[in-house]
Parts: structure tokens; C-alpha cells; sequence
């Protein structure tokens, strides 16, 4: 099967800016109101979930930079009051649209897959405890995962954390059938409850055609990504459930829903695609006008999610050190990458320290071929300030591993 021929070619700077403007990192922001959060979400499709909260919840990070800091409460109203959004595995565990549930159905009903066949095994030889969270669900009331008891006849094998801990096991494997769902939060811990408890009246249940799945998550991953190779579609939104991508793309490039490009720096076989739903954004681009602004992003930003793509797209080698032995870490253990403009500058090592009521910025790390400017420095001071606000905290405090021409400033500051 060939590979649609792409007519235009984008310069780096291009692409990068239409990846911003679909990410909403411009200078074109919504307004921190329900409204601008939904348009937000609508782009994004997914914020991904991590329980470090070194300075935020990545979630709310990821609103704070594009909406600011008034648009939190907003999310909270539309997860847990509305039910505009539940949380499901997309590209890891994340917070996805109710709109987007018939989609999500559909992995739900195909799970556990063929390479998971011993989870059904297990799940089969457990039904003691199935049927035993299922009915003290049904009683009406969320509930924690320590509300149920290990009726377990075998134990889950594991050579990790999960070894033996058979109720938690169960939960998530409902979860991911769809036959439970998160409820809520008490203490960071999930309140589990049924579905009929999480979703708002007249939600649509029924799961979309299997075959329209596919084409579904790819156009909103085009959307989302501003610009993309088949390889980084595979890694956003539904992450290794991209099966028959060739023949999608085939399909919706015919259909003009899809239009192949080239980005400069790749060989002849390295396809790209934008939405059509772009093709406004990408013409302001080419046109000059387009205006950045600087941003600090989330470890787990959707920008970033995908360092292959971060790598090829933007010239930034970015790792996550919170993974990284101690010993071994260039830069520190929890690190926000720098956007500024239309591109990654730097990354901050950054922590609140709440008895303190302090954020503690250990180091500013710039790439070796970006100058550290005077107008640098403010907008990234800026950002910082804002990102105290944001965490209610009313000092900076500086650490030394800073630029050499920025730190007498910094640190009088």
C-alpha cells in the first residue's frame, strides 16, 4: 500500500507553530472560564494522571498553562460535578470527554486483549470476588478500595508492587472493562462506584462501530498534534491501539479529512499530516502571523508526551528524572520544560514547599544554543510568579544552578 504524496513541505519553525496554536500555547489564549476549558479539552482529548505533586497535579498543570490560574476550579466543576469528564486509560491513566465514552466503549468491551489473556483467567478463577465488589457497589454508596475484602482464591502473580494484592487488581480490571468507574477522590484514594452513579443522564452508552475507532481517535490526535507522522499518531490519545493505520490514513487523506505534508529535516519516505480542520491555522502561519509567548508545561504535558516526536519536531532531548537515579540525574528530579515562543529553551527543577510558603526553583537549565536574554529571563520570571499564584504560595526562593549572566538578578530578587 503506498504512501499518499505530500505536496508541501513545512520549515521546523511551521510546524512547531501549528503544533503550539493546536495546543493552545499562544499568545491566542481562551478565556479561563468553563467555556475556554472545553475548548481546551476539545483540543487535547486527554490529561494524563500522575501522583507526584512536586509543585501540581500534571492535570492541573496543563490547564494552568494555557488558561491560567482561574481556570482550575473550573476543572474540578466539570469532572466530579458535571460529568463532563470521567477518568479512563487513554495514553496512560487519564481524565477523557464523556463525549468521547462510546470510543472508549469500545477498548472497554475488547478488554483484557489476546496478550492479556491470563488477566480473564484470572478474573474468571476470582469471580467470588467479582460478584463481591460488584454488589457492595451496587448498595449505591463509593467506595475505597479498602472498603472490600480479599476473597481471592488465586492470588495475583507478580514480581512488582501489584504481587498479591488481588483486590486493587480486580478494581482496575473492572475499571478498564467499564463495569466500574472512579467516582471520586477522598484522601488521593479512588471512590469507586458504577457507572449508572458517574455518568449524566443521556450519556451515550452504546459503543461507536469498531472500525470507526480507529479513524475517530486519529482525527482527534491530528487535531490535537497540529502535525504528525503515523509513528507519533500511534503514541497520543489511545496509545498501541492504532491497528490498520495505514489504510485509515489512506482513507481519510481521499476523504480530505486528512492532508499529507513534508517537515523539513526528514528523508523522502517521512510522511506528515495535518487536519483539514487546520488548514486556517496553518495558512496564518505560513502568512507570518502567528504570536508565541513563553510557557512552562507540565513533565507530562501533552506537548511533550512523546519524546521521540519532541526529539524530531522541536531539537530537545527531554526525559523525565523522576525515574532517574539520583546520582545520575543532569538536572534534577521533577523538571518543567520552557516553551518560548516556537520553541523549547530550557527546563526549570522546581518544588513548593508548602510549611515554607515557598516555591524553590533549584535550577534554570537553558539549551547551549539559546542566549540567556534580559527579555528571557523576565518572561521566564513571569511564568514563575504566576506559577506561585497558582500553588497560593508567596515567595520565590533561587537556588544557584542558574545562568551565569541571570543569577546576580535572580538571586537579589
Amino acid at each position: 500500500m503506498t504512501t499518499p504524496k505530500a505536496n508541501l513541505t513545512l520549515s521546523k519553525p511551521e510546524a512547531r507553530q501549528l503544533a503550539l496554536t493546536r495546543q493552545h500555547l499562544t499568545a491566542a489564549r481562551p478565556a479561563p472560564t468553563p467555556d475556554g476549558l472545553r475548548t481546551v479539552l476539545r483540543s487535547l482529548r486527554y490529561l494524563q494522571l500522575d501522583p507526584v505533586s512536586v509543585v501540581a497535579p500534571s492535570h492541573e498543570l496543563v490547564v494552568w498553562s494555557r488558561l491560567g490560574t482561574r481556570a482550575a476550579p473550573h476543572l474540578s466543576t466539570l469532572w466530579w460535578q458535571d460529568r463532563w469528564l470521567f477518568e479512563y486509560w487513554a495514553h496512560a491513566a487519564a481524565v477523557v470527554l464523556t463525549e468521547d465514552y462510546p470510543l472508549h466503549r469500545v477498548t472497554m468491551d475488547a478488554y483484557p486483549p489476546p496478550n492479556r489473556s491470563f488477566t480473564q483467567v484470572w478474573m474468571d478463577a476470582n469471580e467470588a470476588l467479582l460478584k463481591h465488589v460488584l454488589s457492595r457497589l451496587g448498595e449505591g454508596s463509593p467506595l475505597p478500595t479498602d472498603a472490600f475484602e480479599d476473597l481471592a482464591t488465586m492470588d495475583w502473580p507478580s514480581s512488582g508492587w501489584t504481587a498479591g494484592r488481588n483486590v486493587e487488581r480486580m478494581l482496575t480490571f473492572l475499571w478498564l472493562q467499564g463495569r466500574i468507574m472512579v467516582a471520586g477522590r477522598e484522601a488521593g484514594q479512588r471512590l469507586w462506584s458504577l457507572p449508572e452513579a458517574c455518568l449524566p443522564p443521556g450519556t451515550d452508552l452504546s459503543p461507536m462501530p469498531a472500525e470507526d475507532k480507529v479513524a475517530t481517535a486519529t482525527e482527534h490526535t491530528l487535531r490535537a498534534l497540529g502535525v504528525a507522522r503515523p509513528l507519533d499518531i500511534k503514541q497520543y490519545f489511545l496509545r498501541g491501539q492504532y491497528v490498520g493505520l495505514p489504510a485509515v490514513l489512506r482513507t481519510l487523506t481521499e476523504q480530505g479529512r486528512v492532508i499529507p505534508v513534508r517537515v523539513e529535516g526528514g528523508g523522502p519516505s517521512e510522511t506528515w499530516y495535518v487536519h483539514a480542520d487546520a488548514q486556517a491555522e496553518l495558512a496564518a502561519v505560513r502568512a507570518g502571523d502567528w504570536q508565541g509567548r513563553t510557557v512552562l508545561l507540565s513533565p507530562f504535558d501533552n506537548l511533550v508526551s512523546d519524546r521521540r516526536l519532541t526529539q524530531r519536531l522541536w531539537d530537545f532531548d527531554f526525559r523525565n528524572e523522576m525515574y532517574v537515579p539520583k546520582a545520575k540525574r543532569e538536572y534534577g528530579y521533577y523538571l518543567l520544560p520552557i516553551v518560548h515562543q516556537d520553541r523549547l529553551v530550557g527546563r526549570i527543577s522546581p518544588r513548593v514547599e508548602r510549611k515554607g510558603d515557598r516555591l524553590v526553583v533549584e535550577g534554570i537549565f537553558l539549551e547551549p544554543d539559546v542566549k540567556p536574554t534580559a527579555t528571557l529571563r523576565r518572561a521566564v520570571v513571569e511564568q514563575l510568579e504566576d506559577l506561585a499564584s497558582f500553588r497560593a504560595v508567596h515567595e520565590i526562593e533561587y537556588g544557584t544552578a542558574l545562568p551565569d549572566s541571570w543569577r546576580a538578578q535572580l538571586l537579589r530578587s
